[in-house]
């Protein structure tokens, strides 16, 4: 079948419909991606020459009384009838949106087509466009179960959340190694996400001194702003350290850390648990909702986490969690467990096969 994603504006959004629109090609399925015009997206399309992007001129929906919803309805509607003119070309037979008003206009013009349309919700708590987009949906497909009472009024079906075929563990030290760093150190991994972490970066850069003495190496991904802040940091504070704004081969990082501080979107959750990570979790405070605490409260209550709030945040108390798991093996390695029973088995193919089901009711192979 000829299959449509929408999937832009954050990483939580993509990284995840890139992983469906792998699982989709690997059944023989023609894949069609919308993105933003952000510059993650474009990042992440760069390569991937197997799909076809094509980009939305999107907004996100601003209160209905501010002047701004004007032109939120003038590029909706610029994204709708470009969506209509590239269907009436590609025909596609289902659509899924992944969260996010780039994925509204997509499903919507699905549904104007009379073809089956879904929407996949990778948060515990859902965002306004899924909100909106569900009266749209054969089906909702959520990523934590306790999201379901959110949508009472639609079909829901538990996937977890999906992650890209790419990230599957490699031995550790030829990661290490690839990373410039050494086998046999505790290694922190921290990521602030593509919404950011300069919060979190300002913290470990507290932190620094404190952790003086403590036999710990870093890898730290910045974001764009603060890499070469952070760099100079860890030479001066003679802590060995892997630095960059971003890293595309993600496998390399996850597979050479023993646990991370990370902020609490869905997609970075569930690499984190398929990589059995232990971690100290900063929600981003200005997520929508605060959506990102309740998904950081899953995995406390599955004793996979700790929660750090950004505005309680401090580079002592940031440098004694860190102390105490290192001094705690037997915690660390408990975290790592609960962390990994916590994984999403085979999300991507649950959302595949639901999409088949749907468009294809009567065929024995999608049932």
């Amino acid at each position: 079948m000829n299959a449509v994603i929408a999937c832009g504006g954050t990483g939580g959004h993509l990284f995840p419909g890139l992983a469906v629109a792998e699982v989709l090609r690997e059944r023989g399925h023609e894949v069609l991606l919308f993105i933003s015009e952000k510059e993650i997206d474009t990042l992440a399309a760069e390569g991937r020459t197997e799909f076809r992007f094509e980009k939305l001129p999107t907004v996100a929906l601003p209160s209905p009384f501010s002047p701004a919803i004007l032109a939120f309805v003038r590029r909706f509607n610029e994204s709708l009838s470009l969506c209509r003119g590239i269907f009436r070309k590609f025909n596609p037979d289902v659509v899924l949106g992944m969260g996010g008003f780039t994925s509204t206009a997509p499903v919507i013009a699905g549904r104007m087509r009379g073809i089956p349309t879904f929407i996949h919700e990778s948060n515990a708590v859902p965002g306004k466009a899924n909100r909106h987009t569900a009266r749209f949906v054969r089906a909702v497909l959520l990523g934590f179960r306790e999201c379901a009472a959110f949508f009472p009024k639609a079909r829901t079906e538990f996937t977890g959340t999906p992650i890209r075929t790419s990230l599957r563990r490699i031995d550790s030290r030829e990661a290490l190694q690839k990373l410039g760093l050494e086998p046999g150190v505790p290694t922190l991994l921290v990521m602030g996400g593509s919404q950011g972490g300069s919060g979190v970066n300002q913290a470990l850069i507290k932190a620094m001194p404190v952790l003086q003495g403590v036999k710990l190496q870093v890898i730290h991904l910045t974001g764009s702003r603060d890499a070469r802040l952070l760099e100079d940091n860890y030479r001066r504070e003679t802590i060995p350290a892997f630095v960059a704004a971003f890293h595309h081969q993600m496998e390399e990082v996850y597979s050479a850390a023993d646990f991370a501080i990370a902020r609490s979107g869905a997609a970075s959750l569930a690499e984190l648990a398929a990589f059995g990570l232990p971690a100290l979790l900063v929600p981003y405070p200005y997520a929508t909702d605060d959506h990102q605490t309740r998904n950081a409260e899953i995995f406390v209550q599955a004793k996979a986490a700790l929660l750090l709030k950004e505005s309680e945040l401090s580079g002592e108390l940031l440098a004694q969690k860190i102390r105490e798991l290192l001094s705690d093996l037997a915690t660390l390695r408990g975290m790592s467990a609960n962390a990994a029973a916590l994984a999403p088995k085979n999300a991507a193919t649950l959302v595949v096969e639901a999409m088949e089901r749907y468009s294809y009711p009567n065929d024995a192979v999608a049932a």
